[in-house]
């Protein structure tokens, strides 16, 4: 993930994901920013109509959330632990709310 983050062009990712990345880095800027071009060399790399619409779906939702949570001037967690746990909880038991709710990692514990 750092790699891509430094520098798409050079990280190691397939050529597919590297297309529908660039796809959905113009989707951040504007939907209208996807060229034809960019869809077809995302389709020449095997990416198909789903995959498309998915990355797309997915970069306007989170530029959706993104400007949602800093409208409201939301207060974050500092510490990195936080978003760690957060992370391991979503990828072991997926986006469900844990039974105690979000209030235990709030505090700093681990979550169930």
């Amino acid at each position: 993930m750092a790699a891509v983050r430094e520098n798409l062009e050079t990280a190691p990712v397939s050529e597919k994901l590297r297309a529908l990345l660039r796809i959905a880095g113009q989707v951040q800027q504007s939907g209208r920013a996807v060229r034809v071009e960019d869809v077809a060399a995302a389709k020449s790399h095997g990416a198909t109509d789903l995959e498309l619409h998915d990355t797309v779906l997915i970069a306007a939702l989170f530029c959706l959330y993104n400007r949602y949570v800093d409208g409201l001037a939301t207060a974050l967690p500092e510490s990195p632990d936080y978003f760690d746990a957060l992370g391991a909880r979503i990828t072991t038991r997926g986006y469900s709310m844990p039974p105690n709710g979000y209030q235990p990692l709030q505090a700093g514990s681990k979550p169930a």
